[in-house]
């Protein structure tokens, strides 16, 4: 059963969804026309939440399993943030160990595939955007401070 999240809250500057606990990441499945497969354990947030500038994706791969592709893009750069779960990540010809708190960038030519080494399943955060455009404002230079005191309502 494929589940696609629901927007649970809009405003005029944001939208927001529950996808649930990572263990059940399982139930979201993803196809392609170009892929002759269906993927497990993966959510694209894109037209979820109307992502403007980046794909995001949230995945699961299950124990001693390794992507069934190798793949690479044309214009997007990727970010992988790994959660929990060990495993190895080839880019090219390199292999990088993964674990919880890894991060690895990958050009968009970089030809990439990854595996979960683990008994348990590796979880990750994929962030993917288009390569050079992140702008003048590299930096956390584009953020400024609002002048509005910060309250909580208390339970």
């Amino acid at each position: 059963m494929n589940v696609v999240p629901n927007v649970i809250q809009t405003g005029g500057n944001f939208s927001a969804t529950d996808l649930g606990e990572l263990g059940n990441l399982d139930r979201y499945r993803f196809s392609h026309a170009k892929m002759p497969f269906e993927v497990e354990g993966k959510v694209f947030l894109n037209s979820i939440l109307g992502l403007t500038s980046a794909e995001i994706s949230l995945n699961k791969l299950p124990p001693k399993t390794s992507m069934p592709f190798h793949h690479r893009h044309r214009n997007n750069e990727e970010i992988y943030i790994f959660i929990k779960g060990t495993g190895e990540f080839r880019v090219d010809d390199q292999i990088v160990p993964i674990s919880s708190g890894t991060v690895i960038r990958v050009a968009p030519a970089g030809i990439r595939c990854w595996r979960n080494l683990s008994d348990e399943p590796l979880y990750y955060v994929v962030v993917q955007a288009p390569s050079g455009g992140y702008g003048k404002d590299k930096t956390i230079d584009d953020g400024e401070a609002v002048k509005k005191p910060v309250r909580w309502e208390t339970a």
